[in-house]
């Protein structure tokens, strides 16, 4: 594929774009030189990296599928990125037909090429919106058109916080997003940890990302817990990614699930929350 097919003018091919290098990690075509050359540079710090990837589209894969299981018709994903093979409309979709999906994410690349993929399907889209400001993200009129806040909803943020240093925005984001949840809805996060990383490869890690689109934090799962605070963990609770409901025993990574250096979890929402 040409690079013209799938970029937008506003970009920038000389900064790395950390949803292109994810793509990268998972084997996609949608990235630059530039964010190769970052990707590769955070595969010689941590080898596992793309093993990494592929747990967190695994989680995301068991997750749609519990949700599905609890009623759940309507998904939003924040923090999306470039769309890959088993990306949430696909999964809920092939469990209820009827099921919306809204993705958001703050990358022109990611959303360009997701409205192209999405053409032509009334109950998925795809809209630009950074995270980081979420009144404005939950307030854009695609989502309001698409998705209903009085009924439950899943919503997932896989890999999403981890870009957001300020403990405090991070924790303003979540509580933002849960005031605007029905009872009866989801949150679904998956988050870097460096409970298991070296301090030498966390530190190189930090370091390469301060380079990129979004600089990176690893928290303690002590920190990530508190974004679940108030909320009733779905079992087993706050857990490296491969050790959520795994549906097979050779499930990747699940006979060291500590090498997926990322925590997952899934609460439910049993009364609306007070706004933050």
């Amino acid at each position: 594929m040409s690079q013209g097919s799938w970029t937008t003018p506003d970009i920038s091919p000389d900064i790395p774009n950390v949803a292109r290098m994810y793509d990268y990690y998972l084997g996609g075509f949608h990235n630059f030189a530039v964010d190769r050359a970052a990707a590769e540079r955070a595969l010689a710090i941590y080898p596992g990296l793309r093993l990494v990837m592929q747990a967190n589209r695994a989680f995301l894969r068991r997750t749609v599928r519990y949700l599905l299981d609890q009623g759940i018709d309507q998904f939003l994903d924040i923090g999306s990125g470039i769309p890959t093979a088993g990306n949430i409309h696909e999964v809920a979709q092939a469990g209820n037909p009827q099921a919306t999906v809204v993705y958001v994410d703050a990358d022109p690349v990611a959303v360009a090429h997701s409205q192209t993929r999405l053409s032509g399907q009334p109950r998925t889209v795809c809209v630009l919106a950074d995270a980081r400001q979420p009144e404005e993200m939950l307030q854009q009129p695609e989502m309001r058109q698409l998705l209903r806040f009085d009924r439950p909803l899943g919503v997932l943020a896989l890999m999403l916080l981890h870009f957001v240093p300020d403990d405090a925005l991070a924790l303003h984001v979540v509580h933002t997003l849960r005031a605007a949840l029905a009872p009866g809805s989801f949150l679904v996060l998956s988050h870097a940890t460096g409970d298991q990383i070296p301090d030498d490869a966390r530190t190189q890690m930090t370091k390469l990302y301060a380079n990129t689109s979004h600089p990176i934090i690893a928290r303690s799962s002590q920190q990530i817990a508190q974004f679940f605070d108030g909320l009733q963990l779905v079992p087993p609770g706050l857990v490296y990614l491969p050790m959520w409901r795994p549906e097979d025993p050779d499930d990747l990574l699940l006979d060291d699930p500590a090498r997926s250096i990322t925590l997952g979890g899934v609460a439910e929402l049993r009364q609306r929350a007070a706004q933050p």
